[in-house]
This record gives C-alpha cells, structure tokens and sequence, in this order.
C-alpha cells in the first residue's frame, strides 16, 4: 500500500482528492494467480503454495540408525479476491505479512502451542492466515469489519479451503472503531486465548481504533497474546527530508502510550526475530515485523 505525499496546493484546495487505487506488491514478485473463473466478476483467484510439515510423530530410524526425515508435503490455500482497491478495501486484497504470519503461525501449530487454543483474528481480509491457524488451533473466530462484501468473501474462501480446516471456524463482524460489542462477540473475546493480526496498518486513523480495540480485548479476561505482524510502508516528507514510515510510528507512539494505561492486567510487549522457518512462498523483506503482546491478569 503505497501513500503519496500532498503538496501544498493540494492541501489548500477545496477539491476533495479522489482515493488512491492499491494493488498489493505480492504480484510483482511471483505469480500466485489462476485461470479459475472467480465468483464474483472483477475478483481473481489465486493459489498461494506452502511446505506443510508432519507434527506429532515420533522420531523413527532406520536400518542404519539414522534419523528418518519426513519432507514436508505441499499445499496451497486457494483465495479469491481483488485485484486492486481503494484504500478503505485493501482487506479485499492478500498482502505480504499474511504470509509471514502464516509462517509464525505453523511454527507455533508444529510446536503445539496452538493445541486446544482459541483463536481471534482481527482484520482478516481474505482469511488466509485464519485458514492457516485453523489447521491446530481447536477454534478460530475469523472478524472484519462488514463492509464491501469482506465477510461472504471469507466465507467462500473457507469453502475453497475447507480440506484444511481442522477447528470449529466461524467468522463474525468486528470494527476497530466500535468497541460496543454485541453479545456474542464478546463471549467470543472472552474465551479467546490468541488474537492475531496482519497488515492492519496503513492509516494513523486506523492505527488509533485498532491501538484501542487490541487494549480492550488483551485487558477482557486475561491472559491473552496477541501476535501482530506489519511492514513498515515508507514515505518522504519534506518535513523530515527523509524517508519515514508514519503509520509504524504513530502504532509503537499509541503502543508505548496505552501499555501501562491497564487496570486489570500486566502487559509484556515485545518484537520477535524472524528466524523462524519460511513455509509459504514470498519475499520476506527486512521491513516486516512481528511483535507480541501478552497479557497477564493483575
């Protein structure tokens, strides 16, 4: 998601300025795309390969002695989305960070800490990495906000995947800037263990409603860990005369802000080395993040 700077023209004219049109740079690095007729017209479909390990077997030898090694077998996830949106519908779109969520998110499953565990997404989009969490979690909530059809676009992409889905899956509607949550999303908060998120940082907007819905959700009955993974989008402003990536550092400025602001729990914050193995296929570029978030009942 590119962002463009405005000149100082444009910030004084009373013209509103169209919305920017965003296509995800996945595309300009491998080709993930189909000839499957999608469902909807305008969408495309994709298959996203990944290298999908064996977990839970015992170590067996052979006759030498030596450890036998399973390869891991190869799968994909079929998705259908957008080719290219409007800024409000990037959700529509697959982004980079999903996929190194996905990785994190196997390196977690292989490991069984996701094992009998309940899992939130936040701003799903399309629902990859919720199709990756519910190959071990024992439940996976899958949420996005209600809008441009992001909802049934999950659903049907859970049928394209539903040979993958090994949890009880459900996908609900949530927004970042409404934090009155009816009944049965709160009961859903309530009993979730991992809250995940990817990508959901591309204005300071909504880097301030997502700030406060993470901080809701990590202090409703704790303990909780949220894993959040971002790529830091640059921009030059004259301002700085450099390079900056504003929307990273209003998130870690509203983050520092609002971690010692909790009555009801203890949160410990920090950022993850990327040395866990790589499963899908894309660019893991050095502007990627992943942190983690715990908290802890006071």
């Amino acid at each position: 998601m590119q962002n463009q700077v405005a000149t100082s023209d444009e910030r004084i004219s009373d013209k509103k300025m169209p919305e920017l049109t965003v296509t995800s740079e996945i595309y300009e690095e491998y080709d993930y795309r189909t000839k499957i007729t999608p469902s909807t017209e305008g969408n495309v479909i994709s298959e996203f390969p990944f290298l999908l390990p064996k977990d839970g077997d015992a170590a067996t030898f052979d006759e030498d002695d030596d450890l036998v090694l399973e390869r891991p077998r190869k799968e994909v996830i079929k998705i259908e989305h957008s080719s290219k949106t409007k800024i409000a519908l990037v959700g529509l779109q697959v982004w980079r960070g999903a996929f190194l969520l996905g990785d994190w998110l196997i390196h977690l499953g292989l490991k069984g800490e996701l094992t009998n565990k309940c899992v939130l997404e936040l701003g799903a989009g399309t629902g990859l990495t919720s199709f990756v969490a519910a190959l071990y979690a024992k439940k996976v909530v899958c949420t996005d906000i209600d809008l441009g059809g992001i909802l049934e676009l999950i659903k049907l992409n859970a049928k394209y995947n539903r040979s993958l889905i090994k949890s009880n899956f459900k996908v609900m509607p949530l927004d970042f800037t409404d934090t009155n949550w009816k009944p049965q999303v709160l009961d859903e908060i309530k009993h979730s263990d991992i809250i995940i998120a990817a990508d959901v940082i591309y204005d300071d907007d909504v880097t301030a409603a997502f700030i406060s819905t993470i901080q809701k959700i990590l202090n409703t009955q704790p303990p909780k860990t949220l894993y959040i993974v971002l790529e830091k989008r640059y921009v030059f402003t004259i301002e700085h005369l450099d390079s900056v990536a504003p929307c990273y550092e209003t998130f870690l400025a509203l983050l520092d802000k609002v971690k010692t602001e909790n009555q009801h729990s203890t949160w410990t914050i920090q950022e993850l080395p990327l040395d866990f193995p790589k499963y899908f296929t894309y660019d893991r570029v050095k502007d990627l993040v992943l942190w983690k978030i715990s908290s802890t009942k006071c």
